[in-house]
């Protein structure tokens, strides 16, 4: 007998920031002293006929909306069946983006790890069990953190002690006073000059910058720096493969794009017309393990990285599974406030700063499936009164 999925919940909760604001638009989180800030995640069980529950907590509201729209699909399916269902799903969602379909990929990849009783990179194959990992800072602030190219490089170098092999500016953005170009060039010789020697140094300005030009100038002083990667500087949404390939004429510093083009598909068209030279994948965003693994395949196939975006206990056995790809995104990170991480996780898995080992990697949950716990007495304590199940 196959096993059979017989009803799925998505419960929206939320949890505290401490320290934590926004910048003048809203949009990027900031250190801020004695502001609380809450975000909302959702966890999603899927559960079967065998017992046995495929588990993720994370995604956001735009991908739980999707999951309504299939997650009916799914009922009296077999869970095994994934690829099945990731293509099934991805034409449903055709006029979308898709969003919907990564956290139910990665239950799936969960109860499948379980009722074989293997961890997910082991159904993948194993490359390694221990990942160097980065630190990816957060957004700069006005506020007494990260609000200078001096407190970045006073960061950076706490984050070369701590051990980490590398290091990502996320420069300052929210407003007109906020975006100095002089500022963010100042940051990266700061930070390059105190660790460059010692670090692979990366800069995402989160598509801040209003201007290709003013993504040239940044992009040329990281070369001055020999920064690992530039990554999203400009106002095309990191979605431009023409503006990317002809920025990279121009630079020696490789481009990183793709975290905000979804699919297989456009990361490819990425690749093939030289609009990156690393690639993004998220098993979140690009439609769960089975997407983003697809994507690395592809990338290697072309000879080159895929750098996994965000950390998470998915992205974890991804990135063990995938030899062309380097780095573990720690984020976000600060010498003031917490981690963004969601105090959900039972039996010692951590995303906190503190999780990186003195060799700068982090280990791969070797537990069947995910190869977390879940807090769920958390999730429904703290539950926003959204509750979807299906069955």
């Amino acid at each position: 007998m196959t096993p059979t999925i017989t009803k799925i919940e998505s419960t929206e909760f939320e949890y505290p920031l401490e320290d934590v604001g926004t910048d003048h638009h809203g949009f990027n989180l900031v250190y801020e002293p004695g502001e609380t800030t809450y975000r909302k995640l959702f966890a999603l069980r899927i559960h079967t006929d065998e017992g046995i529950t495929g588990e993720y907590v994370g995604g956001n509201s735009p991908g739980a909306a999707q999951i309504n729209m299939f997650a009916d699909y799914l009922i009296g399916k077999d869970p095994l069946k994934r690829e099945q269902h990731w293509s099934e799903i991805k034409r449903a969602l055709r006029k979308y983006d898709r969003m919907g379909m990564g956290p139910i990929d990665i239950a799936l990849w969960d109860f499948a790890g379980k009722y074989y009783d293997a961890p997910i990179h082991e159904l993948l194959g194993t490359y390694r069990e221990r990942i160097p990992a980065y630190a990816s800072t957060y957004h700069g602030d006005e506020n007494g953190g990260l609000d200078s190219p001096e407190a970045f490089a006073d960061f950076a170098e706490e984050c070369l002690e701590k051990g980490f092999g590398g290091f990502k500016i996320h420069g300052w953005g929210g407003g007109d006073t906020s975006r100095d170009l002089d500022r963010e060039i100042a940051a990266v010789h700061a930070v390059g000059e105190r660790v460059g020697d010692e670090m692979d140094l990366m800069h995402d300005p989160a598509c801040e910058l209003e201007t290709w030009a003013d993504a040239l100038k940044l992009g040329e002083a990281c070369d001055e720096q020999d920064f690992f990667w530039y990554e999203d500087p400009y106002r095309d949404g990191g979605i431009s493969q023409h503006g990317h390939e002809r920025l990279g004429e121009h630079l020696e510093t490789p481009i990183l794009q793709t975290e905000h083009v979804r699919g297989l598909e456009p990361h490819t068209d990425f690749i093939a017309n030289g609009a990156t030279d690393f690639v993004r994948a998220d098993p979140e965003y690009d439609a769960g393990i089975t997407g983003a693994m697809k994507i690395a395949s592809v990338a290697e196939g072309f000879g080159l990285d895929v750098e996994f975006h965000a950390p998470g206990p998915a992205q974890r056995h991804c990135i063990a599974a995938t030899r062309n790809a380097n780095y573990y995104e720690m984020a976000l990170v600060h010498p003031e406030c917490q981690n963004t991480m969601p105090p959900v996780y039972e039996g010692g898995y951590s995303d906190l700063i503190e999780a990186v080992d003195d060799d700068g990697t982090v280990p791969v949950p070797d537990g069947p499936g995910l190869g977390v716990e879940y807090d769920w007495g958390y999730v429904e304590d703290n539950a926003t009164g959204s509750v979807h199940t299906y069955e």
